[in-house]
C-alpha cells in the first residue's frame, strides 16, 4: 500500500519559479512544502522538517542539486527519502546522470504548473519501480 505523500522539501534558488511551484503544489496538490532557496538551507531544514520527498533544482549557486543530494544522504535515514530533480538541463544523458545519482525522476523546466502536482504524485507512486543505484 502506498503511503500518501504530504511533506515535500523543495530546493530552488530562483524565487519566481519557487513561488509558482510552492503555490501549485500547496493549492492544487494539497502538499505541505518547505521551500529552501539553497542547498545549505535544505541541509539545515531536513532533520526537523522530516520530508517524505525532496525536489531539487540542479543548477544553484554554491552547492548545486547533486552536491546537495550527496550531503543530504549523510543524514541518518536520508537514503530512504526519494528525490526528484527539476532542471532545464534535460538532455537524455543529463537525465540519466540524475537517475544514476538515485533520483526517482526528473521534471524538466519549463513545466506546466497545472500538471505539476500530478507529475510529482505519479513519480512518488512509482518510486518502488525505479532501479536502485
Amino acid at each position: 500500500m502506498t503511503t500518501d505523500l504530504k511533506n515535500i522539501l523543495y530546493v530552488e534558488d530562483e524565487e519566481d519559479i519557487a513561488t509558482v511551484v510552492v503555490m501549485t503544489l500547496e493549492e492544487l496538490g494539497d502538499f505541505e512544502i518547505k521551500h529552501c532557496p539553497c542547498g545549505q538551507e535544505a541541509l539545515d531544514a531536513f532533520p526537523e522538517f522530516d520530508p517524505q520527498l525532496v525536489i531539487l533544482d540542479v543548477m544553484m549557486p554554491g552547492m548545486d542539486g547533486p552536491a546537495t543530494l550527496a550531503n543530504l544522504r549523510k543524514f541518518k535515514g536520508a537514503d530512504e527519502v526519494p528525490v526528484i530533480f527539476m532542471t532545464a538541463k534535460a538532455q537524455a544523458h543529463e537525465q540519466q546522470r540524475y537517475m544514476n545519482l538515485g533520483a526517482i525522476g526528473v521534471i524538466t523546466k519549463p513545466f506546466d504548473p497545472m500538471t505539476l502536482p500530478d507529475a510529482v504524485t505519479e513519480l512518488w507512486e512509482n518510486r518502488e519501480s525505479v532501479p536502485a543505484m
